[in-house]
């Protein structure tokens, strides 16, 4: 059995958030970082896009939301854009696994798709087409790197990023997502996930991260070993994010 690192639940803005993904995958790359597991929430509210898409409407850079602006930053990971306010996001950091990227995508699925299943709830992989390029919501399409619920509708849309032999892939799971946010942001209804679970907010957080860490200790064959990050690993990290500029810049807008 393998030593993975599980990070508590870290709430931080979404250019640290990437700037860390980024990092991990980094270090685990060179032999430096155990496989890691951990699970995030982004403050303020943020619209992540994919490493190459290049074009969004412009006017996602001036969109506020309870008094704070909406942050936009870039992914290390390909895909469109992801709302993220309501949802928890989960990285794997790790690396051997063997087959295609689709097949590399399925292995580390699988707690997500056991996890799940312990609470009720059974996922399927979605079955949209290349079509979904031209749309920038992620979560308007489902392709078969996503998993959907019995309905239809979309919980969790993955991307991932390769560095080596080193593999990162990470995910937004929508647990509470806000539907007039998310109508300011894409201008549609965002599509209903309705879960047979009864709690909401931290209680449902809580709940959902020990299914899923339950589940990866089994999938992965791994044990964990609770580690936050240490006030250097901080450092390192903000600074890493500083250099790789993952915030973006007004100035450099595409109008979609």
């Amino acid at each position: 059995m393998q030593t993975w690192r599980l990070i508590p639940l870290l709430e931080a803005s979404g250019a640290f958030q990437m700037a860390l993904d980024a990092w991990l995958l980094t270090q685990h790359g060179q032999g430096k970082h155990p496989p890691t597991l951990r699970f995030y929430t982004w403050n303020p509210a943020a619209i992540s896009l994919g490493y190459h898409q290049l074009r969004w409407p412009e006017h996602w850079q001036s969109l506020s939301w309870q008094g704070h602006p909406v942050d936009l930053v870039r992914r290390p990971t390909g895909g469109r854009a992801v709302l993220h306010y309501g949802d928890l996001t989960y990285t794997v950091v790790t690396s051997g696994l063997k087959g295609s990227r689709m097949q590399v995508y399925q292995t580390i699925c699988e707690f997500l798709l056991e996890g799940w299943r312990s609470l009720g709830v059974d996922l399927h992989y979605g079955q949209a087409g290349r079509g979904y390029i031209k749309n920038p919501n992620c979560f308007g399409t489902a392709t078969s790197a996503d998993l959907v619920m019995k309905d239809g509708a979309k919980l969790i849309g993955s991307a991932q990023a390769y560095q080596k032999n080193a593999v990162l892939q990470h995910g937004s799971i929508q647990l509470g997502p806000d539907p007039d946010l998310f109508m300011q942001v894409f201008g549609v209804e965002h599509p209903s996930v309705n879960l047979p679970l009864q709690q909401t907010g931290k209680a449902l957080i809580g709940i959902v991260m020990n299914a899923l860490v339950e589940a990866a200790g089994r999938c992965f064959a791994a044990n964990f070993q609770i580690q936050p990050l240490s006030r250097t690993e901080w450092h390192r990290i903000s600074c890493y994010r500083n250099s790789l500029k993952f915030q973006i810049s007004p100035l450099v807008a595409h109008e979609g």
